[in-house]
């Protein structure tokens, strides 16, 4: 995708379908209708119910967040309240959308116990943690919640630090390069402010990687 606006004609796309009441049991593609819908929202909401399954492990949360959409649609542009309620034991409860990312990374992507528990597992680990950084950036996308803080820390843990870099270039290169490649992404999107010297290293990382790829 070039820019986010494809990203937000798609949800629209995709999801402005209704019932007919003329025509039991079919729907009809009714974007117009949905669009009017969504430019009175003031809040947005999703439902975490699985412990097994959190909001960077698969990407059908973030592509189903309307968040900027609303944003958008709205004659003010002001950006709803996102909401998240986490149910995933008795004691449930709602948080913001940009508190429940915070918590994920800090539990999971910059958690030691995660990744080097990921890492253990080999190849398989290095492509886990590389598909929660892009999905991470993928709350960038679409609702705007994710702290520079995340990927600042993600940097140092996973690039900064060369006995890392080589762990994960000697178990996975081709995750590695995804990872690299989104850090670079995260910056030119926007989403993430960091030093020229992080660019730098990140862009001379990216040419190593492919040169070890390409053989």
């Amino acid at each position: 995708w070039e820019d986010e606006s494809q990203l937000q004609d798609q949800f629209l796309t995709r999801k402005g379908f209704a019932f007919n009441a003329d025509k039991p049991g079919m729907m009809e593609q009714q974007a117009d209708l949905f669009k009017s819908a969504l430019k009175t929202v003031d809040v947005t909401f999703q439902n975490l119910d699985s412990s097994e399954i959190s909001i960077t492990d698969v990407s059908h949360y973030y592509d189903s967040d309307p968040t900027k959409v609303v944003q958008g649609l709205r004659d003010d542009k002001k950006k709803p309240m996102a909401l998240m309620a986490d149910t995933t034991t008795a004691n449930a409860q709602v948080r913001t959308l940009s508190e429940t990312v915070r918590l994920d990374a800090r539990t999971k992507l910059l958690n030691p116990k995660f990744y080097e528990g990921m890492l253990s597992t080999g190849y398989e680990g290095v492509r886990e943690i590389t598909k929660r950084l892009r999905n991470t950036m993928g709350w960038s996308a679409t609702a705007g919640d994710v702290d520079n803080f995340v990927f600042e820390d993600a940097n140092s843990v996973f690039i900064e630090d060369p006995a890392m870099q080589q762990r994960l270039l000697d178990t996975n290169p081709n995750a590695f390069r995804d990872m690299v490649t989104t850090f670079l992404e995260a910056n030119g999107r926007g989403y993430w402010d960091t030093s020229e010297e992080n660019i730098e290293r990140l862009q001379e990382l990216y040419a190593e990687v492919e040169d070890r790829i390409e053989g």
